[in-house]
């Protein structure tokens, strides 16, 4: 029985088609077709670039500005707040009116928060640039992921996710290193590196526009997230792994600059965003390792590694040590690269095509939540009892999650060894 089939049964009625209704997504092997599947990958990627681009910038704001470190978490609070309804959104419409008019609005978007960062001249500015930057992200992550899926040449779902999450990951390391380097080294620093990211965006935005309509002509309005109740299962236990994930990715682009900067004795920017750029470069590495094992396998690698890199920064606080602090990051980001590469290939290929930019829309919802909650608790902890402490309090209960949710995987890995 197809996966079509058993979505229909668990609504009691047989599955039913219209082929004017389905979206036409041709897998050409042709170089046109390669190069509009790899065209979408680039967008991926600089669209992420850019909305990290602030990360090694935000001490250079607060002295310019005058805000605190709290005020770094309510940045990402705003980020993640517009980013989610967007999410919401975008799969509904990209549905209805068809992937290259929602993308291109997406590249739109992007470039003009890149443009507020640019002129900012108080805090309120970068609020809005943020706000922009989430809307941009949020219309673009579901889609872009759907359109990978619906474009990979061969029709092979696991390539699509891999180059999905290398893309992704590529994207959140090359932003705080790109910034890091113009701001340490070129003039300007607040100004070129956005500058650049607009420029970026010029070849995303033809890429979009030769973009085929790819619209299913179904007419869905904005609703609270619904999964089939096929794939809700592994949504879950997915959802779950890659929450954890993000939420170290999430600590890593909004504090972990500041926490280097402590541990090292050095305000460089160029080394702040490396060292974030070297557990987002391990997650790639680790993705494009793990390219072709089964997705409950990678799960079940990446979160053991993951809770060991908590417990290294962990240790790396407490021992003022920012060489023990880059192997956390390399090994954390080992598996965080693991565990979403898991995740996303699971659902990927449990969505049902007719539903797919919704599941992953939904799915992005999780792992956003991922990047932005944790984080606003422990810059508010790190108000009151420093960020030391507070990263350290964070590292200890996330570690704890991910052996609980090990657990759980091998328990289910255990009572059904085919499924994943």
């Amino acid at each position: 029985m197809s996966l079509d089939q058993l979505t229909a049964a668990s609504h009691d009625r047989p599955p039913r088609r219209d082929p004017r209704r389905e979206r036409r997504a041709p897998q050409d092997a042709g170089p046109a077709g390669r190069w509009r599947f790899w065209g979408t990958a680039y967008t991926l990627l600089i669209l992420l670039t850019g909305t990290n681009l602030p990360t090694p910038l935000y001490r250079g704001y607060q002295a310019g500005f005058g805000f605190s470190p709290l005020v770094v978490t309510l940045i990402f609070a705003t980020y993640v707040a517009v980013l989610i309804p967007s999410l919401l959104l975008a799969g509904p419409l990209s549905d209805l009116l068809g992937r290259r008019t929602v993308l291109l609005s997406a590249v739109a978007l992007a470039a003009l928060g890149a443009l507020l960062f640019a002129l900012a001249t108080s805090t309120g500015w970068l609020f809005a640039a943020r706000a922009l930057q989430g809307v941009a992200l949020g219309v673009a992550s579901g889609p872009l992921t759907a359109t990978l899926t619906e474009l990979e040449p061969n029709g092979d779902r696991r390539r699509a996710a891999l180059v999905s999450t290398v893309a992704t990951v590529g994207g959140l390391g090359l932003g705080p290193v790109l910034a890091g380097l113009l701001a340490q080294y070129a003039p300007a620093p607040h100004v070129l590196p956005f500058a650049v990211e607009i420029a970026l965006l010029v070849p995303a935005a033809v890429t979009m526009a030769a973009l085929p309509v790819m619209a299913s002509g179904i007419r869905r309005g904005p609703h609270l997230p619904e999964i089939p109740a096929a794939v809700r299962s592994i949504f879950g236990t997915s959802g779950t792994a890659s929450f954890l994930a993000f939420s170290v990715m999430g600590l890593s682009l909004a504090l972990v600059p500041t926490y280097v900067a402590i541990l090292s004795g050095s305000g460089n920017l160029f080394l702040a965003g490396a060292a974030v750029a070297l557990m987002l470069l391990c997650s790639a590495l680790a993705q494009l390792l793990g390219y072709g094992r089964q997705a409950r396998d990678l799960e079940l690698a990446g979160l053991p590694l993951l809770a060991t890199g908590l417990v290294l920064l962990a240790l790396a606080g407490g021992l003022s040590s920012l060489p023990l602090l880059l192997l956390a990051a390399a090994t954390g980001g080992t598996g965080q690269g693991l565990t979403f590469l898991g995740g996303i290939t699971a659902v990927n290929q449990a969505a049902p095509a007719e539903h797919r930019a919704d599941v992953l829309s939904t799915f992005y919802v999780i792992i956003y939540l991922g990047v932005g909650v944790p984080v606003i608790g422990v810059g508010f902890l790190a108000t009151v009892s420093g960020l030391l402490f507070a990263v350290q309090c964070f590292a200890a209960a996330v570690a704890v999650a991910c052996v609980v949710m090990l657990i759980v995987l091998a328990l289910r890995r255990h009572r059904s060894p085919t499924a994943g």
